[in-house]
């Protein structure tokens, strides 16, 4: 998760500690992203998926952002990357290729690791903040 800065006592530096202090780096705030982010069309007439961001590392990239399928036809999808996604709002039947089955419902979190085919499908709406370790678009 990074680093931690406390108030506690520490020992100061040597007087031959020649390191340049690091950079600030600011964070990035999308206020108000779960309700006024419309991500677009990917798939079918009723599965839409956007990045809200993507890192700027280019070894390991992450991207985030999210995904909202609407009654309609199922989306099968086959992961070429890791994924973590939280049910934000709505709900989704997921299952795999494994036989096994879930009804998402807001706060349920899934892992779904690089290979595993995924079928999502809704009665009504699902909408789900994910986070992806791919570049920006690559979904």
């Amino acid at each position: 998760m990074g680093s931690l800065l406390s108030k506690t006592k520490s020992t100061p530096s040597t007087p031959t500690d020649t390191t340049e202090p690091k950079a600030a780096m600011s964070f990035t705030h999308y206020a108000g992203a779960q309700t006024s982010f419309k991500p677009p069309l990917i798939a079918n007439e009723n599965a839409f998926l956007g990045d809200v961001s993507t890192s700027t590392d280019t070894t390991a990239p992450i991207s985030a952002g999210f995904y909202r399928l609407e009654k309609g036809t199922p989306l099968v999808y086959e992961y070429t990357y890791h994924e973590m996604k939280i049910i934000v709002d709505g709900e989704f039947d997921i299952s795999d290729e494994t036989g096994q089955k879930v009804h998402a419902v807001k706060g349920d979190v899934f892992y779904f690791p690089k290979g595993s085919k995924i079928t999502f499908t809704t009665e009504t709406f699902g909408l789900g903040f994910f986070v992806g370790q791919r570049k920006e678009g690559a979904a």
